[in-house]
């Protein structure tokens, strides 16, 4: 199972949120390329990022931030938020973003995120976001009434190489993940799923892996990795180990 730790990015700045609420952002590190190099140090094998303020705005608004990070590290990089159009997809992925992730549109405009994954096979995760089990859109400012398992089957047969599943209410809350949701999920659709929200320590990542079979193949972490709850390097050889 790998461990993704998470760059959040608002302002140019490293954030992470509580529950989705941008007023409730706390800074981490004011230069985003060198947290990914401290990950990369640490022995992550990818790095997650999200523009934020693009999420919101519906365009990239993080761009100098996501290329600095791309030059810092040689780790793939797998990016979200804002990335509305095939332009976009492309745009980044020539750019040596790794993977792609379709949040927003993959709800609006599904036959794009299909069309993508023919373009870029292999390239392109639907990130599902969920408030109390509803697909959350536009940087989870808006639910939908569309629950997020029935998102998810919808791209079965479309080739999409993971599902990041969010549950919204756990995020930044360092609660624990819904392990159960994510598990049911991943079984519901049969595309492998990363689970994202309230991860908090390595018992919740060892109680991720436990459900490795159900077709969890990998975890984000965020404000537990920046606060000292988990150490990365131990959770890399708990993901690691048989």
């Amino acid at each position: 199972m790998i461990l993704f730790p998470a760059i959040d990015l608002k302002g140019g700045k490293c954030v992470r949120l509580l529950r989705g609420e941008m007023s409730a952002a706390t800074t981490f590190n004011d230069d985003p390329a060198d947290q990914a190099r401290k990950f990369a140090a640490a022995g992550c094998r990818w790095i997650h990022v999200v523009d934020l303020d693009g999420a919101f705005a519906g365009a990239p608004a993080n761009a100098p931030a996501v290329r600095a990070i791309l030059d810092a590290v040689r780790v793939p990089v797998q990016l979200g938020g804002g990335i509305r159009d095939a332009a976009g997809i492309g745009a980044w992925l020539n750019a040596g973003v790794a993977r792609v992730i379709l949040g927003t549109v993959a709800l609006r405009n599904p036959g794009l995120v299909r069309q993508a994954c023919k373009d870029w096979p292999g390239r392109i995760v639907v990130g599902i976001d969920a408030r109390g089990g509803r697909v959350a859109v536009e940087g989870w400012a808006e639910t939908s009434d569309v629950r997020a398992v029935d998102l998810a089957k919808k791209f079965v047969d479309a080739g999409v190489a993971a599902i990041v599943y969010t549950d919204i209410e756990r995020d930044g809350a360092m609660g624990g993940p819904n392990v159960e949701a994510t598990a049911a999920l991943a079984k519901a659709c049969g595309i492998p799923v990363i689970a994202s929200g309230g991860v908090s320590s390595l018992a919740d990542l060892s109680a991720l892996k436990a459900r490795a079979a159900d077709g969890i193949v990998g975890v984000i972490s965020g404000r537990a990795l920046y606060d000292g709850r988990i150490d990365l390097a131990a959770a890399v050889r708990l993901l690691d180990a048989a």
